[in-house]
């Protein structure tokens, strides 16, 4: 029979997806998971999909290719979209699409499938994935833009059809839609649809409101190397661990929650709740780190990448020259990015305590106050007087 991969999840959209898929195509589908830390159920995705009779099932742990190939580059560059999302759903695509592909090529597959929807960026994301690696020689199935199922009553139906299980959330309806990895967690849909509607607490899955956090602070050291994190309060760790142990960290003391209305790339508007309490802590202490060993240029030059870079990463382009050059300038001068930052995190924020490197980019002798011997004025001056005659001309 011909093959179909499919990035399956073992919930009720990717599982009517699977059913669909074998009997519109009359092919055989095989089941890909991708660990990248998200909560998985190992064997309810092998039980589902049996039950939907698949015979070949996959199963990858990539948590630490994740982290350390895909998020840390990702934190060096400081990228949020829209100065806020730290795009946790984004980096985790152009991984699976990559996979997927390679899977498809082992078995000889052809074609892949997803089960991102319509008016989503994911289907852009993935599908950029499979071009990149596939070309034209798979096929791209999405169920979404193919079939008549138009919204989740259809599907439910379906499944009452077909005899799929259908999960029940919290409130007793169809789940919210729920993505998560070891990097974040992003809750969309119902309630959150409507901007005027407070998320409710129940929806947060990863971190604590700030009420219910702590009244005592907690420190935390990050040692940095070569602009990576590598140690935590001195213990070194590999990235998957060292992230799950600031996520941890962070989740108990209210930190990581971002309420957005964000620009899709395909055109609308949408609202995301997202968690991402590790990777914000990350985020400060980076910036931190480099904030003491980077000159003046070099910060500066990141900075005005950075939007552009995140909006690539959110459209899917990782993969793309553009991302992989910025990644290039980014990364040019990451041997200088080393050293300790001590962090306080309580009730949702995070303080910077102390920044400690061997990099002499940052001058005792030059910020203090008590020294000025050295210190020529007459520059300063017509420095001054350059500047000023620039404002006609700028």
């Amino acid at each position: 029979m011909k093959k179909i991969v499919l990035a399956y999840s073992g919930g009720l959209d990717t599982s009517i997806i699977l059913k669909w898929l074998q009997e519109n195509y009359k092919a055989e589908v095989i089941a890909y998971t991708s660990d990248i830390g998200q909560n998985i159920d190992k064997q309810k995705i092998i039980r589902n999909a049996k039950k939907l009779g698949v015979k070949k099932i996959i199963i990858e742990n990539l948590k630490n290719v994740f982290v350390k190939d895909y998020v840390f580059p990702m934190i060096r560059s400081h990228a949020a979209y829209e100065g806020v999302y730290l795009l946790g759903t984004s980096i985790a695509r152009p991984l699976i699409a990559k996979r997927q592909i390679a899977i498809a090529k082992k078995f000889n597959a052809f074609a892949v499938s997803h089960g991102a929807t319509g008016k989503g960026n994911d289907q852009v994301r993935f599908e950029l994935g499979y071009a990149y690696f596939s070309g034209k020689k798979i096929k791209t199935i999405a169920p979404w833009r193919e079939w008549k199922l138009q919204s989740r009553t259809d599907l439910i139906n379906y499944a009452k059809k077909k005899k799929i299980p259908i999960p029940k959330d919290k409130k007793g309806a169809p789940p919210f839609s729920i993505d998560d990895n070891i990097f974040h967690t992003s809750t969309e849909g119902k309630v959150l649809e409507n901007p005027k509607n407070a998320a409710p607490e129940f929806i947060f899955q990863r971190s604590i409101s700030p009420e219910k956090a702590p009244n005592k602070k907690t420190k935390v050291r990050i040692t940095f190397q070569n602009s990576d994190p590598v140690a935590i309060n001195g213990k070194k760790l590999k990235p998957e661990k060292l992230l799950e142990k600031l996520n941890l960290l962070a989740g108990k003391n209210a930190i990581g929650r971002v309420d957005l209305v964000e620009n899709r790339f395909i055109g609308i508007k949408s609202r995301g709740v997202y968690e991402t309490p590790g990777g914000t802590i990350l985020y400060v202490a980076h910036r931190a780190m480099e904030s003491v060993t980077l000159d003046k240029n070099t910060a500066h030059a990141k900075e005005r990448i950075m939007p552009v870079y995140a909006e690539l990463v959110y459209n899917g382009y990782w993969f793309s020259k553009k991302r992989i050059k910025l990644q290039k300038i980014i990364d040019k001068k990451r041997n200088q990015v080393s050293g300790e930052i001590v962090l306080s995190l309580y009730k949702g924020n995070i303080t910077i305590l102390s920044r400690r490197t061997n990099n002499k980019a940052y001058s005792l002798k030059k910020v203090s106050f008590e020294e000025n011997k050295t210190f020529n004025k007459s520059k300063i001056e017509k420095f001054i007087k350059h500047h000023a005659k620039q404002l006609n001309k700028v």
